[in-house]
């Protein structure tokens, strides 16, 4: 399968340097909001948020490319409502519009309400008609945008040079030479419950914890944000990573239909729409065979990274090219054979399998030909008693149970949070002067909440989560009704979590006419789950996704 973006590329090593608040590119003076900007919410201690900060405004400087971009970044909060009625009733800053219903007299009895923090960038100079907004996201659920904001597309970087456990702090941030903000404006959001936003009043994780409870609040809040900024009438994308992806598939369903929103492009790291395809769980639901033979291309481009082949392939894309022809036809007709498989069948494919992941012959068998992605993780590099990275296969780290049949942790993940968390904090309190008092939170505080996976389908029917989630139809839908809508796929060779020939299986399934399909490009890394922990792949993917934006944007005015 020929595709985009696929030449060999090669990571850099980086020296990094610790640049202080004054060499970030950062003005020193009081973060206060000008008049031509809507107005700070005042501070207030109303029980929908015991403490409304005001928003803080901060000019800087980006080098993307060669090209110095001054921007002006605003870090604050928006508040929103758990419904349409609801949040038609409040202010920005939690409070009832004059007029409207008062607060109930018990403070339990209040109507949830969510805080939601954003970092946005804004191109200094620039006309807002004309000048593209995009709005991003990570996944989880559960996840703030720090990955996002610090990795890819902010004006500074977390620098990630190696695929190995960063050392202690102090970590060092850089300049973001593929910062997007030479393309469109930027907004980072954090989810409902993370970052510094807080959630309030009366069954507030029910109210905004779940697929569709997350996807409006995501919709009210970029419907808010564009009344509150003036942003109307700008071209709009949508870049989600993870499950940010599947709610990008609900979000732009949701933005068109509730909100009479139309996007221009649509642009999706790390994919999974129907999480049926995925590797992590297909043991559970016997009779699905499909995710195995979606991450085969995945285990092959990890055996080969690691040098774990007999014969290391000279060309990664002639070899995956390769794999997912074995993949969808003799992998794929021994699986669906299940136990009337022949012996000598078997044992065919699994010495094929064998030459494609490094794994053994006999494991193949053991395992009767199925081997989930916590397996692969656990037994690539058993020997040298290593665990594999689920997020990027590039990275590993020690095996915390030698005897455990699949992987314990992710050594991606291990390698890199603290240095993301730690920077962030540093950069949101002394650059963007915003949070002194408040304590971030990376990731949402579900305690023993559980994520309502229960959606409503664009047909009017209602799954009940107690199978695998599928949004595709949302996508295919939000495809259908904006005709002119562009979707971007971005996918990682080396992503254990969402590999990316299921990402390509989905995107080449959703039901939607072949006139429909020329709005799908695709684009593929030698990177992980996070693309652009690679330097190299980060290039690519900025180039990729300013393209993608310049073709797409309408110029019409």
């Amino acid at each position: 399968m020929a595709r985009q973006s696929s030449s060999v590329l090669v990571a850099g090593a980086l020296a990094l340097a610790l640049l202080s608040a004054g060499a970030l590119g950062q003005s020193s003076k009081s973060a206060t909001v000008k008049d031509d900007q809507p107005a700070a919410p005042a501070l207030s201690t109303t029980r929908q948020g015991p403490e409304q900060f005001a928003p803080s405004k901060t000019d800087g400087t980006v080098e993307v490319e060669g090209k110095t971009i001054a921007y002006t970044a605003i870090a604050g909060t928006l508040t929103v409502g758990a419904t349409d009625e609801q949040d038609a009733m409040i202010g920005t800053d939690g409070k009832p519009l004059p007029g409207q219903t008062t607060l109930p007299k018990d403070p339990a009895q209040d109507p949830p309400t969510a805080q939601m923090f954003y970092v946005a960038y804004f191109k200094q100079g620039a006309d807002p008609d004309t000048r593209p907004i995009t709005f991003l996201y990570n996944g989880g659920p559960g996840s703030s945008t720090m990955w996002l904001h610090m990795g890819a597309f902010g004006p500074k970087r977390v620098s990630t040079p190696v695929d190995t456990h960063m050392p202690p702090a102090p970590y060092h941030l850089e300049n973001n030479r593929y910062s997007l903000l030479d393309a469109s404006d930027l907004v980072f959001i954090d989810m409902p419950g993370t970052g510094f936003g807080r959630l309030y009043g009366k069954d507030k994780e029910k109210a905004f914890w779940g697929v569709d409870q997350d996807g409006n609040a995501f919709a009210r809040f970029i419907a808010r944000f564009l009344g509150t900024y003036n942003r109307w009438n700008s071209p709009k994308y949508l870049f989600g990573e993870s499950y940010g992806t599947t709610r990008s598939a609900v979000l732009a369903n949701m933005l068109q239909s509730k909100k009479a929103i139309d996007l221009n492009g649509v642009m999706l790291l790390s994919q999974v729409l129907n999480f049926g395809d995925l590797p992590d769980g297909p043991k559970s639901n016997p009779g699905n065979d499909l995710p195995y033979e979606l991450a085969l291309p995945t285990y092959a481009a990890t055996a080969a990274y690691h040098h774990k082949l007999s014969q290391q392939p000279p060309d990664l894309q002639a070899f995956l090219n390769e794999v997912e022809s074995f993949a969808t036809g003799d992998y794929a007709h021994a699986l669906w054979q299940g136990n009337q498989i022949s012996e000598t069948e078997k044992r065919a494919v699994a010495q094929k399998l064998h030459t494609y992941t490094g794994l053994s012959v006999a494991y193949w068998m053991k395992a009767n030909l199925r081997v989930s992605g916590g397996n692969f993780e656990k037994n690539l590099q058993d020997e040298e008693d290593l665990t594999t990275g689920r997020l990027d296969a590039r990275f590993s780290g020690p095996t915390i149970n030698p005897l455990s049949e699949k992987a314990q942790y992710d050594p991606q993940s291990a390698a890199l949070s603290s240095a993301y968390l730690s920077l962030l904090n540093q950069y949101v309190r002394q650059v963007l002067q915003y949070g002194d008092g408040q304590t971030y939170l990376q990731e949402a505080l579900f305690g023993g909440y559980n994520w309502d996976n229960k959606h409503a389908q664009p047909d009017g029917t209602t799954s009940d989560g107690s199978n695998a989630l599928n949004v595709m139809p949302d996508l295919a839908t939000a495809m259908k009704t904006n005709p002119q809508l562009k979707v971007m796929l971005n996918a990682g060779y080396y992503d254990l979590a969402t590999p990316f020939f299921a990402a390509t299986f989905e995107e080449q399934h959703l039901p939607i006419g072949s006139s429909l399909t020329k709005n799908i490009e695709y684009d593929y890394y030698e990177s992980g789950h996070m693309v652009y922990a690679r330097d190299e792949s980060l290039r690519q993917l900025h180039d990729n996704a300013a393209a993608f934006i310049r073709s797409t944007e309408n110029r019409s005015k």
